[in-house]
């Protein structure tokens, strides 16, 4: 069967049913969501609850998982992370990022499940690499080329926050050994598509390596902004049991920390990728 797919965005998103999620995925189901996250980057669904195994399972079929160095996990299925306002710091969150961009080879997506949400607030927004890339003017997209930025786990994990107990920092030095600073361009090649995209974000990303500090700064703080312009986005409003489901590569997102002292829990399972190029 057809899912039913509805972009919800020009730039980027779509809302998708027809499908149970917390079911093994059909070959057709299958092929139709990787070709649906190729053309929307974006994937939404409400009303699917998902157990941490069903959401492992889902977010297996399109690469092997990653087990998050810093945030707690569920006990019984490591690969899915949980994300607790009451558990976890999460002003990291609360700003642009790619997921794990400080990896050698950073996240391919992610599966994101909603456990408990406030009854307004904290919504999420995801930019669509790729449009601004393709927003920038010739002569900057000359400048960049060839480019490369460095990505800092530290960045948006600093010791201050992160490494507070005993227990925090023997953690927190040991995901730092784990995971030092990598190198990745400025502009990434989408492996599948071929759509260039920045692959830049203020979450992880420290300098670019090519430039002085005082001419790197300006130029990330330009990419920075234009990248999250409202164009470039769309914004979804949880409800519990929805799953948004993102490319990675070719996007980022900023989880708007508006709701406190409201609780919100999500659980994630984050596809592990290749290297960018």
């Amino acid at each position: 069967m057809s899912l039913q797919i509805t972009p919800i965005s020009p730039a980027l998103g779509a809302r998708v049913t027809g499908v149970d999620l917390s079911l093994p995925l059909s070959a057709d189901h299958h092929q139709q969501l990787h070709q649906a996250l190729l053309d929307h980057q974006v994937l939404f669904f409400r009303n699917q609850p998902l157990q941490p195994a069903s959401q492992a399972r889902l977010a297996a079929y399109f690469g092997d998982l990653h087990i998050h160095p810093i945030y707690p996990n569920v006990p019984e299925q490591p690969e899915v992370l949980i994300l607790d306002t009451e558990r976890n710091d999460l002003r990291d969150n609360a700003l642009w990022h790619s997921d794990v961009s400080f990896l050698k080879t950073p996240a391919l997506g992610a599966v994101l499940s909603a456990k408990q949400v406030p009854p307004y607030g904290g919504d999420t927004l995801w930019a669509s690499s790729s449009a601004a890339y393709d927003g920038l003017s010739e002569p900057l997209k000359r400048l960049l080329d060839g480019l490369t930025a460095t990505h800092d786990l530290s960045k948006s994990f600093p010791e201050s926050r992160f490494a507070v107990t005993d227990e925090e920092r023997s953690r927190f030095e040991e995901a730092k050994r784990r995971n030092p600073p990598s190198s990745h361009p400025v502009v990434r090649t989408h492996p599948v598509t071929g759509r260039k995209g920045l692959f830049v974000n203020e979450g992880f990303t420290t300098r670019i390596n090519e430039l002085p500090e005082l001419e790197g700064d300006a130029i990330l703080r330009l990419l920075f902004s234009h990248a999250t312009q409202p164009q470039y986005t769309v914004r979804w409003q949880w409800q519990k049991d929805d799953v948004a489901f993102w490319d990675n590569r070719i996007t980022q997102h900023f989880a708007i920390d508006d709701y406190r002292p409201q609780r919100r829990i999500m659980h994630r399972a984050t596809i592990l990728g290749d290297a960018p190029f």
